[in-house]
């Protein structure tokens, strides 16, 4: 009888146990994709780095460091300089968000001063003189190009990096562009590379959560990126566009200037301010830029550059080309004079012509 009791008793404190064990662990999964507080001392910034029509940034938190993509061949002294001034003799992280040479030519520059531990890039191979130097370089100091996957997470420092994207495969370089989020207490930066519509509404159907303090803008203010269902999902505070001064793209675009304006984003841009850095203190996102802008980085004034239709019947509105505009019967058509008219009048944007 002692026996049978003994055992019970046994088995009663293993059952506890283990039940205690299985919370705790469930406790520790469930802390590793949350976000982490900075402590104190913790420091963290972006430097977006005036690279002209190009892109490169460099991410510093806590001693640690991820250099995104590096501007055109032109820029790798710039770059180099860049690394140096700030001390990134080592990068925990080089990112080339795909393999155009507007991003992916000055990282020679940073392989050339600093030391990598992982690079990552959305293929290993692609035909161009400035993806073979990237390769021949990383390969002297004994590293390989990672493909990484949506779902990838890594820290820098007490930061939290997660891959979003591409969340499938693209024959259109510009959409294998690598997404990446990067969590640094309750704030967050949105990198998108340089790419477009299409596959950021594939991101959105994926799931992924874009929701971010600040967005890269992407393919440096292009009106094939950044569309009005990509705008509602990241509802960024702020925006940083990368982009030449007097480029002959006519980047950023108006549609997408009026985009951010409808989505109450204010917007930096390396044009008009030179190098931009913001600064993270887990709470709240503050900017410094090398040169004030000359004229207003988020302009409201002017006439209207675009004319929308609206259907009064459905609540959207169309470009004056759109097909379905044309098809709107006459006592449902009205006409904007802005898109931002549209908006505030509770029409939807037609997901045929993206107005």
């Amino acid at each position: 009888m002692r026996k049978r009791k003994s055992a019970g008793l046994f088995l009663l404190l293993t059952v506890v146990l283990l039940s205690l064990a299985a919370v705790y662990v469930l406790k520790e999964r469930e802390d590793l994709p949350g976000k982490i507080q900075p402590g104190e001392g913790s420091s963290f910034q972006v430097h977006f780095i005036d690279v002209g029509q190009a892109d490169s940034a460099l991410v510093i938190c806590d001693g640690h460091y991820m250099l995104i993509d590096g501007g055109n061949a032109g820029d790798s002294d710039l770059v180099y300089a860049y690394l140096e001034r700030h001390g990134a003799e080592r990068l925990d992280y080089m990112v080339a968000s795909h393999a155009h040479e507007d991003h992916i030519g000055g990282l020679s520059g940073a392989l050339n001063y600093a030391k990598v531990d992982t690079a990552l890039c959305p293929v290993t191979e692609y035909s161009s003189k400035v993806f073979g130097n990237m390769v021949k370089y990383l390969e002297e100091q004994g590293k390989s190009l990672t493909v990484p996957a949506p779902g990838d997470r890594f820290s820098l420092g007490s930061a939290q990096v997660e891959i979003l994207g591409p969340v499938k495969e693209y024959d259109d370089t510009n959409d294998t562009s690598i997404v990446l989020r990067i969590d640094y207490g309750e704030t967050s930066f949105l990198f998108t590379g340089d790419m477009e519509t299409g596959a950021e509404e594939d991101l959105i159907q994926s799931g992924a959560d874009l929701e971010a303090t600040v967005l890269k803008v992407g393919h440096h203010g292009s009106d094939t990126s950044t569309g009005y269902q990509f705008l509602r999902e990241v509802m960024p505070k702020y925006g940083v566009i990368s982009v030449g001064e007097g480029n002959k793209y006519g980047h950023p675009s108006d549609e997408v200037l009026s985009r951010l304006r409808d989505a109450g984003t204010e917007v930096y841009r390396t044009d008009m301010q030179g190098h931009v850095i913001a600064e993270s203190d887990g709470k709240t996102v503050t900017f410094r830029t090398e040169k004030e802008a000359v004229t207003s980085t988020n302009p409201t004034g002017g006439p209207p550059q675009q004319t929308y239709v609206g259907n009064a019947g459905t609540k959207k509105f169309h470009r004056p080309d759109c097909a379905s505009a044309k098809d709107i019967q006459k006592e449902n058509r009205v006409e904007f004079g802005a898109r931002s008219q549209a908006v505030l009048e509770g029409y939807e944007p037609c997901g045929r012509c993206d107005p």
